[in-house]
């Protein structure tokens, strides 16, 4: 965020007299400048109630939108409409009075998310609830509450790190390269999120098995120098943003007491992903309060190298006892194929994350089964990629609806080529284009002044033929025999050059006669290939930056031994995190999935690779993987568990959910009104109208002495379903949708008594 930021722009639209327009009230930290939306047909209109609001919610969602009180964890697998049930659930506490849309703070990663989450707001009549960053609303925070705390203006933010890391790895008499600077920037950024100063990163890194891409001392000096460097400079980075304000709120119960009286309700998404530093941060904004509502899947944890862990997710009921725990279970994204071989990959799977896996059920239309493809090489296989989708496009698939998805970005070249020689349009995500690479620039820089001075260049000396010049040459670049250990950039560096090699021996073996610069030549014709601009394309993309999308039609490519899982996947936690990557693959799919491995790297070349064990007794002709202590059945089914007040442990009640069908024709319902009266809109009623007036008049006399609008008691579809159910004991009337406990307990009594025949005493219907 800009630092010239003013206390002016910070303002929150104060309540109109009636007709009038909102004026600006006195400065406050909590918002941003607001400008009221254009009334347009090109928006929807917003719900006219906040029975509304829950319409075309299934049950397990409609429970997470209507519980509003108390702790509450969303446990959501993929495609089952978790933003969905989280928007409504603001949304319906804001119609319904219950939430102060100033009062609640939702929170997630990434701008994109907040931003699609304030847009659902907005069309749910629901604006002005505040839907940010983690780091967006501590600096709002910081920004506000800096002058007060410690005096004079914040710190500069500074955008990009990696300067400062070269200025400190300087001043330690250390040289890094560029990829040797993205990988240090990145261990500090982890020690930051971990809460590990620079005195215990060494002992930190040792405890927790962190391969560290230089020695632990050496980080501890340059993460020490480098948090000199910025105090000297007066700036403060992305991570001090949560530390300072994690420090201030700490310090300064006034402030942190002024924070809690402004937010009341927190929600937190992808609950999976939050570190120990931003979970701090949550502890500190709650205080001693419970209004907390967070969802994630343990099952999408696959960002743990930056310092997310799914542990606060798993320990939520540990936390809060009285926690209501949601699952949501029913898939509307992927067919019910896509959804099947989802399920198949956990039941392996080990681990915290595997003990608490979710059992997708599909809501779509069957579609076809995914296509396994065993191909002999890696250029055959995208070839094979390209032709289907081109094949795709012509059928009247759009471009922008497929995506092919790799372990790691090296693997791109291949594809991009193959896309670019079958006329396919494609965009690359998460990442450049291959040519647009730095190392590959470089790289490519070097061979061709080297293929110019030909003999004349001592690099060559002892190299035999052309692929033995280009290692040559890329062993100035960083290329080495032997991959470097771990991941990050210095890897991936080391990727693209190995890319190079590569393409040099099949260039090689095409046409033997070749030279250094008939190479380049080759490289530069496919620079210019794969440099043609693209509006709608085919999606390229790392299974890492995929998480959050979907496409409807998804290749998977690549998926052998040595990448899924990756080579450098060494412990149990790195191989169930490469399962859970794949698994995340699997599910951006929503109708048409291919998967598939090639058996050697090169054509000509020994066929010594296998597919993935991950799909051992998922694809055919493959046998079931031995059972290694596993999932097994320890899945999760949808449905509602409830946490006893008081935090009596080990006792909780637990509904089942199935889907919902109608009493009089069996159909499948989805629409919650239907769901209510358990039958279709269109079917026969046997309503007791008597008994339905009797209700909606004690509704109405409920209302009245609570001074709350009528569906607070029970909504008008409620109503209905009680009049046809006519229950006759609580459990009766608590199988009813819209009777929760609350309710059961509040009002139980007397609607059994109505629904007897019984007139109530005046006096019976108060609170």
């Amino acid at each position: 965020m800009p630092r010239n930021v003013t206390p002016a722009a910070l303002v929150r639209l104060s309540r109109p007299a009636c007709g009038q327009p909102a004026q600006p009230s006195s400065a406050t930290w909590q918002h941003g400048r607001v400008t009221a939306a254009t009334h347009s047909t090109l928006f929807p209109q917003a719900p006219d109630s906040a029975d509304a609001v829950l319409e075309g919610l299934d049950p397990e969602q409609r429970e997470v939108a209507t519980a509003l009180h108390g702790p509450v964890c969303v446990l959501a697998g993929a495609g089952t409409g978790k933003t969905r049930a989280i928007t409504h659930r603001i949304a319906y506490g804001v119609r319904a009075g219950i939430l102060q849309p100033s009062s609640v703070l939702a929170v997630t990663f990434t701008n994109r998310a907040a931003g699609e989450m304030r847009g659902r707001l907005r069309q749910l009549g629901a604006s002005g609830v505040q839907a940010r960053t983690f780091h967006s609303a501590a600096l709002r925070q910081l920004q506000y509450f800096w002058p007060k705390a410690v005096g004079g203006s914040l710190p500069r933010l500074v955008d990009r790190k990696i300067q400062l890391v070269a200025d400190a790895a300087a001043a330690c008499g250390v040289r890094l390269d560029r990829g040797e600077l993205r990988d240090l920037t990145a261990e500090i950024e982890w020690s930051k999120v971990t809460q590990t100063i620079p005195a215990d990163y060494a002992a930190t890194a040792a405890k927790t098995g962190r391969e560290t891409p230089r020695r632990p001392s050496e980080i501890a000096q340059l993460y020490a120098a480098y948090e000199d460097v910025k105090r000297d400079r007066g700036v403060i980075d992305f991570e001090d943003v949560l530390l300072l304000t994690v420090g201030i709120l700490q310090d300064r119960h006034d402030i942190a007491n002024e924070v809690r009286a402004q937010y009341q309700h927190f929600v937190v998404d992808e609950y999976q992903d939050v570190s120990p530093l931003q979970q701090r941060l949550l502890e500190l904004w709650l205080g001693e309060r419970d209004s907390l509502c967070v969802v994630g899947d343990a099952s999408q944890t696959i960002y743990s190298f930056t310092g997310a862990t799914p542990d606060h997710l798993l320990d939520f009921r540990t936390r809060h006892p009285s926690a209501t725990v949601v699952k949501l279970v029913r898939d509307y994204r992927s067919s019910p194929q896509v959804v099947h071989l989802a399920n198949g990959l956990l039941a392996q799977a080990r681990g915290r994350a595997a003990e608490h896996r979710l059992e997708l059920i599909s809501q779509r239309d069957p579609g076809p089964e995914p296509v396994y493809t065993e191909y002999t090489d890696e250029p055959a296989e995208a070839e094979g990629a390209a032709r289907r989708i081109r094949d795709l496009i012509a059928s009247g698939v759009p471009a922008s609806e497929i995506a092919i998805l790799f372990r790691t970005n090296a693997q791109s070249e291949t594809y991009e080529q193959a896309l670019a020689d079958a006329g396919v349009p494609y965009q690359l995500r998460g990442a450049e284009r291959f040519f647009d690479r730095p190392e590959v620039k470089r790289a490519i820089h070097r061979l061709r002044a080297s293929g110019r001075f030909g003999s004349n260049d001592a690099l060559l000396d002892d190299a035999e033929d052309l692929p033995g010049q280009v290692r040559a040459v890329l062993s100035g670049e960083g290329w080495t025999s032997e991959p470097p250990a771990g991941s990050g950039a210095v890897r991936e560096r080391w990727e693209s050059l190995a890319a190079l090699v590569h393409l040099a021996q099949d260039f090689a073996a095409a046409k033997p006669a070749a030279t250094l610069g008939d190479l380049v030549a080759e490289l530069d014709e496919r620079t210019a290939a794969q440099h043609a601009p693209t509006v709608q394309g085919v999606t390229l993309a790392s299974l890492h930056s995929a998480k959050g999308l979907e496409w409807d039609v998804v290749l998977l490519v690549g998926v052998a031994e040595g990448m899924m899982p990756i080579s450098y996947a060494k412990t149990e936690e790195q191989i169930e995190e490469e399962r859970r990557l794949l698994y995340v693959g699997v599910t951006r799919a929503r109708q048409h999935l291919s998967i598939s491995w090639a058996l050697s790297r090169s054509p000509g070349s020994r066929p010594n690779r296998r597919p993935s064990h991950f799909l051992d007794g998922l694809r055919p002709g493959s046998s079931a993987a031995p059972n290694r202590g596993g999932a097994g059945g320890a899945g999760g089914s949808g449905g509602i568990e409830h946490g006893v007040a008081g935090g009596v442990e080990g006792v909780v009640r637990r509904v089942t959910r199935q889907p919902a069908r109608c009493r009089v024709c069996g159909r499948t319902l989805t629409d919650a009104g239907e769901m209510k009266l358990m039958r279709c809109d269109d079917c026969p009623s046997d309503m007791d109208e008597g008994l339905y007036e009797r209700l909606r008049d004690w509704r109405a006399a409920q209302a009245q002495r609570s001074g709350q609008p009528d569906f607070c008691v029970f909504t008008d579809k409620t109503l209905m379903a009680i009049a046809e159910a006519v229950p006759a004991t609580p459990a009766e009337l608590a199988r009813i949708p819209g009777v929760r406990a609350r309710k059961l307990n509040r009002y139980g009594t007397e609607v059994l008594a109505i629904c007897a025949g019984q007139e109530l005493e005046e006096g019976d219907d108060d609170d």
